[in-house]
């Protein structure tokens, strides 16, 4: 196994949370999980750079999913997909909105930005 890979795979997985000043759970996560499953699939697998590529993209999934937990729900254009624990009742507007708890906006339940 030639050791650059899994040391690059890491390297540009952390480098991209690196990118964010203030990076969620899920970004946090997912770098993380990518840059151990990468190392990991390079380390087991017969062709290194595939098993980077299956072991990072695998990781990264896996630490997104723990991410999203960690923060309560994930969003995706403002609408929450990993828990509806968070789905509020506008009354006067008679609509559905959901909270984004990284930043405090919320989204109406179609994932248009409320306010």
């Amino acid at each position: 196994m030639n050791p650059r890979i899994p040391l690059c795979a890491a390297v540009a997985s952390l480098s991209l949370a690196a990118c964010a000043s203030n990076p969620s759970p899920v970004e946090r996560n997912a770098a993380i999980g990518g840059a151990i499953g990468a190392a990991a699939g390079a380390a087991v697998a017969k062709n290194d750079v595939q098993g980077a590529l299956i072991g990072g993209a695998i990781g990264a999934g896996i630490g997104a999913y723990t991410g999203c937990r960690e923060q309560g729900g994930c969003f995706v254009g403002g609408k929450q997909v990993a828990s509806r624990s968070d789905l509020h009742y506008d009354n006067r507007a008679d609509r559905y909105y959901y909270v984004d708890h990284a930043n405090g906006r919320t989204y109406w339940q179609n994932g248009e930005y409320r306010g």
